[in-house]
This record gives C-alpha cells, structure tokens and sequence, in this order.
C-alpha cells in the first residue's frame, strides 16, 4: 500500500527518509546533539527524526538564551498515548528552560468538530490539561490558553488577534486550498489563528525581543508549520525570528493503523482502567508474529510493525538493553506474540495504576490554576 500522509490522513508504511527528502526537512541525526538530547529516549531512540532550523534552539540552549516552545491541543477526545508522546517532549523543552505555550485550538474544533464549546473546554482541562500536569508539566511556567480567549489582560489578546487578522493579507486562496482542501471561512480563521498560535510568543509584551520558537509536530502536521514560516517571511510589519520544529513518527493505534477518537479499540487513554487497558491489548494489539506457533519459532515475527513491540519502544520500556533483547528475541522467534504483548501490558498496567494516583493531585492544582488565571 503507498503511503498517505496528510493533516487529515495517515496509512500505509511510512518511509521516513521519503518524508525528509519530499516535505523538504533535514535529518536530525546530522546535527551534534548535547547529551541531554539523548538521554532522552524520543532523541536518542531517533523517534524525533526531522527538523526545520532546530539549530536555533541548540544554541539558545548552549548560551542560556531566551527560547519558547509552542504546541496546541485539539479537544475532540481522550488523551492518549499518541498526545504523550508530545506532552514528554513539552515537558522536556521545560526542564531545558523553554517558556512554553500551550494552545487550546477551542475555535479550530468549534469550526470543524463540535459546536459545544463548553463541552470543549472541559475535554481540554479534565483530559488535556490534567495529564499534562500528571506527566509533569509546571503550571507556573507555562502560558496555557484557549483560541476564544487569549488572556484576560487586554495588550495581549489585542497583539494576538491583531496578529491573526494580519497575516489574512499575506495568504492566498490556492494557498489555503492546497493544505486543507477547502477555502470556506471558518477553516481560513482557524489556519491564521494557528500561525498566530506559533508566532505571537516572539511580540511583545510576550517577549521583550524576537526569539527562537520551536514546534514540534507530526510529519502529517508539516503543512501547517511550513504556513506559519511562510507568513512570517511575508509579514513586513514585524521582524520575526524563523520558527524552529522538529518531526517525530507516528505511534500507530492498536490495529496497526493511526489511533481515532472516534474508536476507543484503537487507542488506549490515560485515564483507562488498567484491567481494560490489558484486555484491549489482548485482543486488538496488531501482531507482528507468523499464523502458526511452529511457523514463528522457525521464522521469527516481525517487531517493526508488531504494536505491543511499538509502544515498548515509544517509552513504555526505557532500557535500550531490555528493548534490544526483546526485539531480538521476537525477531528469532525465542519470544511468542502473546509473551510479547504481556511485557506490554505488565508495563502499561504499571503505568497507568501510578499516572492515575498522580491525576488526583494534579487536578487540584490545576483547579487552583485556572481559578487564578480567570480561565
């Protein structure tokens, strides 16, 4: 099957390589990374693989310079490890210093999913918001906001939306077309309200001075970062730092293909009974093993496209050793399909039993939170 990756689709099997070379990012295994870059297992496992000027922020952070990192949320569902993987990557950019800027995109979803923004709101801070702190987020070093309600402290709604409105001129309708396959009015707002979201941290009174922003997306997402950047050449009116970003790999759902809100089978979500959790694995994890007990022990299974193996390597096992051994051992046929998905669901089991004490605490602050931020 060829491959299919846009920001509304992703199938088939992923040439990365293909990816770099068609969507015009370099490989971030040619830049020098500090060791703390990979001591990170996203890094060093090459799960962030791509990058656009990621140079910018390697060097802010070797000169303690002032950086942002920027990312938004879309609040049309269950909080799964599909989001962790970027809430890890948030929270580390944190550790390192970062301001960070988490979005709500409330009117993107109001525009194309659901028109209940309150019940919107409450995905984002029971689901979103909660894990994110849960996972480690700090609250106080964070400018967490929604789309429909930038900040209550006026200069900075009014640079924000201004800014919006603004980049309209410099945007075609060909343009807008090509990305997301329709011009109509609504997902013309959200698309400048999503440059807007990745600019603005470089204005003031956000920032004294422009400064280096990264983004990190999915490679589906790119179109949308390449947007922003373009907009930010063509804007006259500010100076802006060129935006940073850098790509990670897609973390398939349970049945082997990109994990849908709208199908609880394919994803497993944070705030899943552990005891669910394990039956899901069970019984919809896509295997990578042969059709016969006999057939794998001679030929082995196949971890790359095996889920349980997957979601092993995206962070459930953090042991580079234990994660090649179990790789080799599948790959030779010494480790079963089914003894391949109980590792996985010993670990998720463990996890989420811990992730889900930590949510208890974490709501409090984040009542606490929002109840001083007037969100």
């Amino acid at each position: 099957m060829a491959a299919t990756v846009t920001p509304w689709e992703v199938k088939g099997k992923i040439d990365y390589n293909k990816l770099i070379k068609n969507f015009g990012l370099k490989p971030l295994s040619k830049l020098k990374l500090p060791k703390i870059f990979m001591d990170h297992y996203l890094f060093r496992r090459n799960l962030v693989f791509a990058h656009r000027d990621f140079d910018k922020i390697l060097d802010a952070i070797k000169n303690k310079k002032e950086f942002a990192m920027m990312t938004g949320l879309m609040p049309s569902g269950k909080f799964h490890f599909g989001h962790k993987m970027v809430a890890d990557q948030v929270i580390f950019y944190q550790k390192l210093g970062a301001k960070i800027y988490l979005n709500v995109a409330d009117i993107e979803a109001y525009n194309s999913r659901s028109t209940n923004l309150k019940e919107l709101h409450k995905v984002a801070i029971e689901e979103y918001l909660t894990n994110y702190v849960a996972l480690g987020l700090d609250l106080n070093k964070c400018d967490f906001y929604f789309q429909s309600k930038r900040s209550i402290d006026g200069n900075k709604s009014n640079v924000y939306y201004s800014l919006a409105s603004m980049l309209g001129r410099h945007v075609t309708a060909n343009e807008f077309k090509s990305i997301y396959g329709a011009v109509d009015p609504g997902k013309m707002a959200a698309a400048l309200l999503q440059a807007a979201d990745m600019l603005h941290p470089q204005l003031y009174p956000f920032s004294k001075k422009a400064i280096p922003v990264v983004v990190p997306v999915g490679a589906d997402q790119d179109p949308h970062l390449r947007l922003a950047r373009d907009l930010a050449k063509r804007c006259k009116l500010y100076k802006f730092s060129t935006l940073s970003s850098t790509n990670h790999k897609f973390m398939f759902g349970l049945k082997g293909a990109k994990m849908s809100s709208s199908d609880p089978s394919s994803y497993i979500a944070l705030t899943d009974d552990p005891k669910d959790a394990a039956k899901k694995i069970k019984k919809y994890a896509f295997s990578g093993g042969k059709a016969t007990l006999e057939e794998h022990r001679k030929k082995g299974g196949n971890p790359d496209i095996d889920v349980s193996f997957q979601m092993l390597k995206f962070g459930m096992e953090t042991d580079d050793e234990k994660l090649q051994q179990i790789y080799d051992n599948y790959k030779s046929g010494k480790l079963l399909s089914g003894e391949m998905k109980q590792i996985l669901v010993e670990k998720i089991v463990t996890f989420l039993t811990e992730h889900q004490k930590k949510r208890t605490k974490a709501k409090i602050h984040v009542t606490k939170f929002l109840k001083q931020n007037g969100l």
